[in-house]
């Protein structure tokens, strides 16, 4: 069914809503204010033409802006976007009963993403398409940076060594990182090898085995230089890395003489904040804990870090174990909601706070503020730009 529509507002992911019926109906790459014609299909609509424009409606940087599914605010000028963004935050936080503003949006788009995961499939190699499990065959890839040029050709050798394949490709400084994942059981090794001359690759990995390394992929983090483990987590941007690090070293009271980084990852706060304090460092992944732990030994002019596997999520550390003046922590998605109600219960001084979820980071804030705790310096970082995806850090004083 084809009929004329008003967008009214944007949702959460981006899409336009339009009232039909009583009933709202999302429409992507719609902005608000616009007519648009659109294919109706239940609560869904396909955007077939723009009738009148908004005039904050801006011509796509990437031709295949529309089509796959990797960005969805290209058509947005600047000030909406931003707008967006930030609201992407404190509505979550208004309905947890914080009203807190962001005090800064930053962009953290850097030289672009130095990861990226692309799905290989019969029908091209790229992400996948809007609202669909098919992919989007890719040429080219601009919010990445220049040294993942290559990632599509990759992905594409990828699949016809193994067949069906996700390529995840990360640019260290020692050359790209690549590992595949794959359900074919008798994907073979020896065919996948080439690959690593072909395209200068420092490693590559099939389904968390490495077949070949030439180099260990290095990260630099401060003064330190950090070997990757297979898989192991990484800011988007370096850009994003560095601002948030510079974000928690600001916070940092020069009183504070214990130090804690909970779910550290590879160290990228650990690491610097130890170019000035001893570091407790906590996390689950034991291979980016035994990282951390290698690049802290052969790295000059650190203090101690201490660093301990450890599942904060089933196991957070107890208010009684928690007797550090600062404390990081930069968990998942999901939140931290068992180590926040101790922390919570605890008489650290200030803690920073970095999240990736607008929901599981209110959540949170709201435990640590009825906890007796005040939140400011709220700031968005934006590294995952044209997404929907939005950074953001605070900080928590008693």
């Amino acid at each position: 069914m084809t009929i004329t529509a008003t967008i009214t507002s944007l949702g959460h992911k981006g899409e336009g809503v339009a009232e039909i019926d009583g009933r709202k109906v999302f429409v992507p790459l719609a902005l608000p204010g616009e007519r648009v014609e659109i294919a109706l299909d239940g609560d869904r609509g396909t955007l077939l033409g723009v009738v009148a424009p908004a005039e904050n409606r801006i011509e796509p940087f990437c031709p295949h802006f529309g089509a796959c599914g990797g960005c969805q605010l290209q058509h947005m000028d600047r000030t909406s976007y931003e707008a967006f963004k930030i609201g992407l935050i404190e509505t979550p936080l208004r309905f947890a009963g914080i009203e807190v503003p962001v005090a800064r949006f930053i962009d953290a788009a850097g030289d672009g993403r130095r990861r990226a995961t692309l799905h290989a499939r019969r029908e091209g190699v790229g992400y996948m398409r809007a609202r669909s499990h098919e992919v989007h065959d890719l040429d080219v890839c601009p919010i990445l940076v220049p040294a993942l040029a290559k990632a599509p050709d990759i992905a594409r050798a990828v699949f016809q060594a193994v067949g069906e394949a996700d390529v995840s490709i990360v640019a260290s400084l020692s050359g790209l990182d690549v590992a595949i994942r794959t359900e074919k059981k008798q994907a073979r090794h020896d065919r996948l090898a080439p690959l690593v001359a072909r395209f200068k690759l420092a490693r590559l990995a099939l389904n968390g085995d490495m077949v070949l390394q030439a180099q260990p992929p290095i990260i630099e983090m401060g003064r330190a230089r950090v070997e990757l483990p297979i898989g192991a987590f990484l800011q988007a941007t370096a850009a994003a890395e560095n601002l948030l690090a510079d974000y928690v070293l600001g916070a940092l009271d020069r009183k504070a003489k214990t130090v804690a980084d909970l779910f550290c990852g590879l160290g990228p706060f650990a690491l610097r904040l130890a170019e000035q304090r001893p570091v407790m460092a906590f996390d689950n992944d034991r291979p980016s804990i035994a990282a951390l732990d290698h690049a802290r030994r052969f790295t000059k002019g650190l203090r101690e870090i201490t660093a301990k596997a450890q599942d904060l999520f089933r196991d957070p550390l107890t208010q009684y174990e928690l007797n550090y003046d600062f404390v990081v922590l930069d968990p998942p998605r999901s939140g931290a909601e068992a180590q926040v109600r101790e922390l919570a219960l605890s008489k650290v001084k200030t803690i920073v706070m970095a999240a990736c979820d607008p929901r599981t980071f209110a959540r949170d804030a709201a435990i640590l503020i009825a906890g007796g705790y005040t939140m400011s310096d709220l700031v968005a970082v934006d590294q995952f730009t044209q997404s929907t995806h939005i950074e953001m850090a605070a900080t928590f004083r008693r």
